[in-house]
């Protein structure tokens, strides 16, 4: 469901009427009177759905959010989206459903119904964990678009805490995770990762800064001692070009920006999040609740039905390792 005073609602309807006739069939856990503007089919169990779908947009019961207003976020539907989550996921996990797509949500409004986390993916990492999933370095997100695979090492931080907070330990479990997962679930048999640099020109031998020698070289010393094909560090400035990309299969980047400026640009509406080292497969739009333009019937759903294809891709991948 996402946020019911956002775009989710939307993007998720008209990811239906384009999916309709030939899938992948999906369920959704929200409350139906947000999907208006087509037909819906009430379901209790989510194998429903499969009969339902070509006809009508299956909704579980049980997700109520009532009188929620599109463009007028509130607090008082913070618990109701995170009980979407948290039982979509126990669906995923219990192995009802091939894989997990969340719409947005916004963190100010989950505030209020008690979350503490930075953002949706390490919600889901702890949500996991707490479901006997032991041993994770974490859960790592990646962003991807046709002939583009993102991972920013540093994620929600300000520019000025981003060389405080990267570390050597940081890039090597990002870059590990991001390598299996390529494996596993991208059927990648022997993947190639590039590296960013931090500063411009790869720090120019330590005039523009040192964090490239002292943080992230060793780091890929490790990760190639470990069997890891990772390159790098590359000045960002000459990594995203089309003969740049053809020669990696995802591209590790220190902080928010270096990682979604490129992808977005290349796809700004086609963008999907892919959360990496999770026992199961979940995927998101690569963008916010957008409430300003709730309601007006505007919102592209093209991040939404690339999420949906994404995730039951993956799900066909991993169920067949």
């Amino acid at each position: 469901m996402g946020d019911p005073c956002g775009i989710g609602p939307e993007v998720t309807a008209k990811a239906w009427r384009a999916l309709k006739d030939q899938g992948p069939i999906f369920a959704v856990a929200g409350d139906a009177s947000l999907y208006s503007d087509v037909p819906v089919a009430l379901i209790d169990e989510i194998g429903e759905a499969t009969t339902a779908f070509a006809t009508a947009m299956p909704v579980l019961r049980g997700f109520a959010a009532t009188g929620a207003v599109a463009g007028q976020p509130d607090p008082q539907f913070g618990r109701a989206i995170l009980n979407a989550i948290e039982q979509s996921v126990a669906c995923v996990t219990r192995g009802d459903a091939l894989a997990l797509v969340t719409a947005p949500i916004s963190k100010a409004i989950v505030m209020a119904a008690g979350f503490t986390h930075p953002g949706h993916t390490e919600y889901l990492g702890a949500l996991l964990q707490q479901e006997a999933y032991a041993g994770t370095r974490g859960p790592v997100m990646m962003l991807s678009v046709e002939g583009l695979r993102v991972v920013p090492i540093t994620i929600h931080c300000a520019l000025s805490e981003i060389a405080r907070k990267l570390t050597s330990q940081a890039i090597i479990n990002a870059t590990q995770t991001t390598a299996e997962a390529l494996m596993r679930d991208f059927a990648i048999a022997a993947p190639c990762i590039a590296v960013a640099a931090l500063n411009p020109h790869a720090g120019e031998n330590g005039a523009f800064g040192d964090e490239e020698a002292r943080i992230i070289s060793p780091a890929l010393c490790e990760l190639r001692a470990a069997g890891i094909n990772v390159q790098g560090p590359f000045p960002a400035d000459s990594l995203f070009h089309a003969e740049a990309r053809a020669k990696f299969d995802a591209v590790m980047c220190m902080y928010h920006d270096q990682a979604l400026i490129p992808l977005k640009t290349i796809d700004f509406w086609g963008g999907v999040n892919i959360t990496l080292g999770l026992p199961i497969i979940r995927t998101s739009p690569d963008h916010g609740t957008a409430f300003d333009i709730a309601g007006k019937g505007i919102a592209n759903p093209d991040s939404m039905i690339a999420a949906i294809k994404m995730a039951a891709r993956l799900g066909q991948q991993r169920l067949a390792v």
